[in-house]
């Protein structure tokens, strides 16, 4: 039986846990932390239950799939709660929009603010839908694991046909001409950690997942996802190591052959998998001069995608007109993503995100509104540094939402603050970026790391800063991707 360790215990790595040891293969997953899930973190204030993130679920058969190929059926751990109408976009000038998966609803609010979006909705789609039927067949099933891989023929055709060269704000104006609406469009580029005025329209894709598949949260909190992956791989014999930091490999003729946590030998065997982020884990644990294709040079030159700023906070009420989901929009969102780019400042008129999840689940706050407040955030500093007062910007937000008719203070039971430097020290995120690099630059749209160090022969990589990007679904498939490769890898030698 192969001996497989894996790094890091974030959907990345449970999905390969299970996948592998379903397989047969002996798996220990070391997680530094003391809850499994990565950013999917559960966070308990009172009585107010909170997830970290994500928030929302998406492309929901990809977390039955890891479950469903063991022969267990995925609705005995966890219940998906389907959202039908489930963003309320609400702009500066008093006007809203909400987003659904009902066409004949989107037509109907379409026909009263972009005539033209009326007549172009149904074209929209079918062209979404090519999108992601494109990136669905030729991207997300892949592993790249040398330049060979890039090199397929269909491979490339299929680039040529998802709009590469185009940015997403200019496929989205194709079709909409009312601002605030493609203002509402546009913020799908960070779910990426980009920019629709920089990123590839290829990842307009992503309306797909929304506007056609439809939007889920889960019965519990989005958390209970994690939890489930952990209970089946722990059935399937998945050993855990909670609060066990990897701090230091050896390295023998090109392989890893031993793990080290604290100053100790705690692991021996056949593959490494990591689901730490790959571009500050990676030049941690290895030497430079053995992995001399991923350079620190290399790793300096790396535009890191958005980070965020995040305020929990429990009320003593409920506030009306709060969807699960509600985005209030910045005035001019040029200006915010040059803030947040350009200059690596906070916008002093940010957008902000709030998720109210006792909208639809009472049980998880049964006192008040749980708000998870977001407001998109430069990257640190090279040096690690934050110019900003964390307490003072949390006010600020406060005063901002009030502005919008949101009256967060009076009702404040009990907040937490979690700024960027707390996502980089908590979830080793690369100068505290929530997926890895941006998608700004052609070549980390389209081939970001690939799979498999090409330096170490038995390392892989999983998670939002390798193939095939950021986003809870698409790290759980690189999970199952790799794992794949690595059965195919060892079928016969045992």
């Amino acid at each position: 039986m192969k001996r497989i360790a894996i790094i890091g215990g974030g959907l990345g790595g449970l999905s390969t846990a299970i996948t592998l040891a379903n397989a047969g293969f002996e798996v220990d997953v070391f997680e530094k932390n003391a809850h499994i899930g990565g950013k999917l973190m559960p966070v308990q204030l009172q009585t107010y239950s909170f997830d970290f993130g994500p928030n929302t679920i998406t492309m929901p058969h990809v977390f039955k799939q890891v479950i469903e190929q063991t022969g267990r059926s995925a609705a005995d751990y966890f219940t998906l709660l389907p959202l039908k109408h489930h963003t309320t976009n609400r702009f500066a000038d008093g006007s809203s929009f909400v987003f659904s998966k009902d066409s004949d609803f989107m037509v109907e609010q379409l026909e009263k603010v972009d005539p033209l979006g009326a007549r172009n909705y149904s074209s929209f789609l079918k062209e979404l839908s090519r999108l992601y039927e494109l990136s669905e067949r030729y991207f997300f099933p892949k592993t790249f694991r040398s330049w060979t891989d890039y090199l397929s023929p269909s491979l490339g055709m299929a680039l040529t046909k998802v709009r590469p060269l185009e940015s997403m704000d200019h496929f989205f104006r194709r079709y909409f001409s009312n601002e605030q609406l493609l203002q509402a469009l546009g913020r799908y580029a960070t779910y990426i950690g980009s920019s629709p005025y920089r990123a590839p329209a290829t990842f307009s894709m992503i309306a797909y997942l929304e506007l056609v598949q439809g939007v889920y949260t889960v019965k519990g909190g989005t958390v209970c996802i994690a939890r489930a992956f952990h209970k089946v791989a722990k059935e399937l014999g998945v050993r855990f190591h909670l609060q066990t930091p990897i701090d230091d490999v050896t390295i023998e003729q090109k392989r890893i052959t031993a793990l080290h946590s604290r100053g100790k030998h705690i692991w021996s065997g056949d593959e490494v998998v990591m689901n730490a982020d790959l571009l500050k884990a990676y030049p941690e644990l290895v030497d430079e001069a053995d992995r001399p294709s991923f350079t620190n040079q290399h790793v300096e030159k790396i535009e890191p995608s958005i980070s965020a700023f995040v305020i929990l906070a429990g009320l003593s009420t409920r506030l009306k007109g709060l969807n699960h989901h509600t985005v209030y929009f910045s005035k001019d969102y040029h200006a915010e993503f040059e803030a947040l780019f350009e200059r690596g400042e906070f916008a002093d008129d940010p957008t902000i995100y709030l998720c109210n999840s006792s909208v639809t689940d009472k049980e998880r706050s049964p006192d008040g509104d749980n708000l998870f407040i977001l407001v998109n955030a430069p990257p640190l500093a090279k040096n690690g540094s934050a110019p900003y007062d964390v307490n003072a910007y949390k006010e600020h937000i406060y005063n901002r939402l009030e502005e919008k008719g949101v009256p967060i203070r009076k009702h404040i039971r009990v907040e937490r603050v979690i700024p960027p430097a707390e996502i980089a020290e908590t979830f080793g995120a690369f100068r505290g970026a929530l997926y890895g690099l941006s998608s700004h630059r052609k070549q980390d749209a389209f081939l970001r790391p690939r799979n498999k160090s090409k330096d170490l022969h038995n390392l892989y990589f999983v998670g939002g800063s390798t193939h095939p990007g950021g986003g809870s679904p698409m790290v759980t498939l690189s999970g199952m991707n790799v794992a794949e490769v690595l059965i195919s890898k060892w079928k016969g030698r045992s």
